[in-house]
């Protein structure tokens, strides 16, 4: 019975690799075993080990993960085949399960298929929520956030040098702004106004990134869903009970506040601007929908950016003369008699250059958000199935030596800007995406890690905890890349800042 086992999977392995050199498939691992395909590769973090793989087999790899085949691109020339000629191809993403209960059964815009729906619900971030008016008109909620956290560093180090744990900082940091401008509440902090509800929104929030991290192999193999998959399945759908519940609420205050004619002054928050759309086109526009645009800006907008900051702050405690040299740039282009403003931004280069350099070597997507193709087509001369999922390794491509000198170092010099640009360098660069479903909040991401991470060097001294051992830069596993261990710093005021962080 072994021996006839052991010939059955020997002609299957075999079976399959003829066939797939006839179909003219992407390069693939030898072999592909029955039902797990590839699986047995899959190893975090992920990134990683596809990176290694493509080293072996080219820019352009096929693989099967259960029953759903798999494209990894990790060159720029791949990457834009598939982000410019075929980007209606790609326009899809895959139905995994966490989008059926965290995307309202994908109709959100992160989960949506490539549609009309889809469109609108881009077109609306863009134009409206994301649009640089709207940031414009609540920028005044970042400027708060981020001066009340360097109010609150300043009393806790003014006198004595304090540890600072930097991972929940930037997280509450960000969150805080986000829910502002979204809903118009805080829950971090102080003037916390409702203690349970803050409870309760953080409790959503670490259940979100958590079970939003894990890896659910029921999505590869589905017969697992009905086995071995219903204890994720079950904690999926009762948190979508409780974030809906939440959110509901949300909306129901706005409707009250609205009802009553009591909005306080022309900034709107997100909620209200959703609800201004749900008077002219109830139909659409439904509380279901308001939802959903609410849990993506929430979950967009506030990981991404405060693991780059922490990513960022990581590097410059690790190369103290590149710290010392945004710090001279700050004192030089804003002074030490008023804090860094929004509109400082664009007159600092280098500071640009610190955070381009930090999303190049640490993305917040090293995969970005999977694509799906919705047709067969050619990528570097081989040919993709229809319903294949993409995988865009970014993380390879922008530390790929044959594009970048010395890529596994540190070097805001690398780009050289004499004025503030964008953060892309074709498909070389492009830690926002590209394409139709690149990420619409890269202009709110770069103005709130800019002046977080720029209001912190210029009001503070920042040290290792150790002088002698170097932040430790592992990775961890999770949606967008954070470190293995939350970074700790040691903080002081900066004595040039002292008079004006006394003002504050």
């Amino acid at each position: 019975m072994f021996v006839y086992a052991l010939l059955f999977l020997a002609l299957y392995v075999f079976y399959n690799h003829v066939l797939h050199k006839i179909r003219n498939l992407p390069p693939s691992p030898y072999p592909a075993l029955p039902i797990v395909g590839h699986l047995y590769l899959f190893k975090k973090p992920l990134h990683r080990a596809l990176s290694k793989i493509s080293n072996r087999h080219g820019p352009v790899l096929h693989l099967q993960f259960g029953s759903r085949p798999v494209v990894v691109v990790s060159s720029p020339s791949a990457a834009q085949e598939c982000l410019t000629k075929n980007d209606v191809v790609f326009a899809n993403r895959p139905r995994l399960l966490a989008g059926k209960y965290l995307g309202y059964n994908y109709t959100s815009l992160a989960w949506a298929p490539y549609s009309d729906h889809w469109r609108n619900l881009r077109r609306i971030s863009s134009l409206e929520i994301l649009s640089s008016n709207r940031l414009q008109m609540l920028s005044h909620i970042r400027h708060d956030e981020i001066r009340s956290l360097i109010r609150r560093q300043f009393l806790l180090s003014h006198e004595n040098q304090t540890v600072v744990e930097m991972k929940s900082m930037f997280f509450e940091l960000t969150l805080n702004v986000m829910m502002r401008m979204i809903a118009g509440k805080r829950y971090y902090g102080d003037n916390v106004t409702d203690a349970e509800e803050a409870r309760m929104f953080q409790e959503i929030v670490r259940d979100t990134f958590r079970l939003g991290a894990a890896t659910n192999i029921s999505d590869f193999l589905p017969l697992l869903r009905w086995v071995g998959s219903r204890g994720y399945e079950k904690k999926l759908i009762e948190l979508h009970k409780s974030r809906d519940g939440f959110m509901q609420k949300l909306i129901d205050e706005h409707k009250a506040r609205a009802n009553r004619g009591s909005q306080q002054d022309n900034r709107k928050t997100m909620i209200e601007v959703l609800l201004g759309l749900q008077e002219s086109e109830p139909d659409y526009y439904t509380d279901e929908i308001v939802r959903g645009m609410m849990v993506v800006l929430l979950a967009a907008g506030t990981d991404t950016s405060a693991g780059t900051m922490e990513w960022a702050m990581s590097l410059l405690l690790n190369h103290p003369e590149v710290l010392k040299k945004a710090q001279m740039e700050l004192d030089d282009r804003v002074g030490n008699d008023r804090l860094i403003d929004e509109s400082d931004l664009v007159k600092l280069p280098y500071l640009h250059s610190v955070v381009t350099e930090t999303l190049r070597m640490y993305p917040a997507g090293p995969l970005l958000v999977p694509h799906e193709s919705s047709d067969t087509c050619l990528v570097g001369g081989f040919r993709i199935p229809s319903g294949a999922m993409l995988l865009v390794n970014l993380w390879a491509i922008q530390r790929d030596p044959k594009f970048w000198d010395e890529p596994t170092k540190f070097k805001p010099e690398r780009f050289n800007f004499k004025e503030v640009e964008g953060v892309r360098d074709g498909f070389k660069l492009m830690p926002f995406g590209s394409g139709r479903r690149s990420c619409p909040g890269e202009r709110l991401a770069m103005q709130m890690v800019g002046l977080g991470l720029g209001s912190l060097i210029q009001c503070f001294d920042w040290e290792r905890v150790s002088e002698d051992e170097l932040v430790d830069m592992t990775e961890g596993t999770g949606l967008t890349m954070p470190k293995a261990h939350p970074l700790q710093a040691k903080c002081s005021a900066r004595s040039s800042m002292v008079k004006i962080l006394s003002q504050i």
